[in-house]
């Protein structure tokens, strides 16, 4: 029955320490104060048990607040019988503050719960003056002292409450935020994954048309070699209807141009040229020899480059920019840098361990919607907010990692911001 009236509930070790505090001054004032004389206790027995009693009930005080404040009313009224001796414990006026702050903190007053806890708590306070005769300053003390245990519950309540919400606010904005980084991603592979559906497909078309080019070509005596181009042109078209039965499904959000080309690192004149005239000074800088690229690969690094300008164009006050391209022997370099000043002037150069510092934030940029909404258009295709919202370093990352490169990207100390990729290359794409 007791353990089904508390549920899970155990008492704090603020109910422990109270408790004791009460059953201890309880024991010490009723037998350190015994004696025959007036203001003395004849008979300390019935006080002890109250306090010990009245100790053991706080330890449920949060549980049953109101109706262990009745109690409480209730021991004081017995001692009072019992003894006889008008002797009122200055415990149970401890006991009785405690408990109204309790009662005060249990319930929002304008509840049932509430009204009937105030309710008790007049009583109580009524009670006290039925212990023995006091005049105007007594009556005045003793409501002062009910008065601010009752407020000080209200207000601890309402700390509570207010401390509550904010836990769950945090918990809240805490899950949509993992929420919004995990659709980021997702959209973002489902976006790579609709451009390497079209570069795939275009490669294993080429390859098929080319075989069969090429079985055309033999005569009668290679049969047996046109019949082995035929199984190649068999499970190359086999291959685009399953591309285009499993990934062909991503297009149904669509392009707004689902026919033109994929971009690549040939176009960087023409996305230098888009974000100029959004008003950032870019300048393109390509070092070493520049060899043909795997088209999913030159597709991700025209990405990073684009979305890397973008964040510069939407969050920085930058005035200038550098693109980077560095072809080299066993991979493929980005750096994109901006000065991060509005003056126009670059930073001196810094180790590239100052690039790994990662997701610092660029301050809100100060140019116009319009400029903003012409420089996400570096293919002649909206982001549609696939690289806004600070998501745009998880799609660089994406698009850098699935080609086993890697992406950093931080603040310079001079001011600015840099963006760092490299992309391997294998010995077959190096030598060219």
């Amino acid at each position: 029955m007791l353990r089904r009236l508390l549920g899970d509930w155990r008492p704090t070790w603020l109910d422990l320490l109270l408790s004791l505090a009460v059953v201890i001054t309880g024991l010490a004032e009723s037998f350190g104060r015994q004696g025959s004389q007036p203001g003395q206790i004849s008979d300390p027995v019935p006080l002890a048990v109250g306090a010990v009693v009245t100790g053991t009930l706080l330890l449920l005080r949060r549980r049953f607040p109101t109706t262990l404040l009745i109690a409480l009313i209730s021991i004081g009224l017995t001692i009072r019988t019992v003894a006889g001796d008008g002797y009122y414990a200055a415990w149970h006026f401890y006991s009785t503050l405690i408990l109204v702050h309790t009662v005060a903190s249990a319930a929002e007053l304008r509840s049932r719960r509430g009204l009937a806890g105030l309710a008790c708590v007049l009583v109580a306070y009524a009670s006290l003056q039925t212990f023995q005769r006091n005049d105007i300053a007594e009556f005045m003390i003793s409501a002062v002292f009910i008065g601010v245990a009752y407020g000080s519950g209200i207000l601890l309540r309402r700390q509570i409450d207010r401390t509550l919400r904010l836990a769950e606010r945090a918990v809240r904005l805490e899950v949509e935020r993992e929420e919004r980084a995990r659709q980021a991603v997702a959209e973002e592979r489902t976006r790579i994954a609709r451009e390497l559906h079209d570069v795939v497909s275009h490669n294993v078309s080429v390859m098929t048309l080319h075989t069969g080019g090429v079985r055309m070509r033999l005569g009668e005596e290679h049969r047996r070699e046109r019949d082995m181009l035929l199984g190649v042109e068999k499970a190359g078209r086999e291959a685009i209807e399953e591309l285009q039965l499993m990934l062909g499904v991503l297009r149904g959000s669509g392009d707004p141009n689902p026919g033109a080309s994929q971009p690549s690192l040939e176009r960087l004149d023409e996305l230098v040229a888009q974000v100029r005239e959004a008003g950032l000074d870019v300048r393109l800088r390509i070092t070493g020899e520049p060899r043909p690229l795997p088209p999913g690969l030159a597709l991700s690094a025209y990405r990073v480059i684009q979305e890397a300008l973008t964040n510069v164009l939407k969050h920085s006050p930058a005035a200038a920019a550098e693109v980077v391209v560095a072809h080299g022997p066993t991979g493929l370099d980005l750096e994109i840098t901006d000065d991060g000043t509005g003056d126009g002037t670059f930073p001196a150069d810094v180790p590239d361990s100052d690039a790994q510092q990662s997701n610092a934030q660029h301050s809100e940029g100060q140019r116009s919607d319009a400029q903003r909404s012409d420089a996400q258009r570096s293919d002649g295709q909206r982001s549609d907010g696939r690289y806004s919202g600070g998501h745009g370093l998880i799609g660089m990352r994406e698009r850098t990692a699935m080609h086993g490169g890697e992406l950093s990207a931080g603040p310079l100390p001079g001011g600015g911001y840099r963006v760092v990729a490299r992309f391997p290359l294998d010995a077959s794409v190096a030598t060219g």
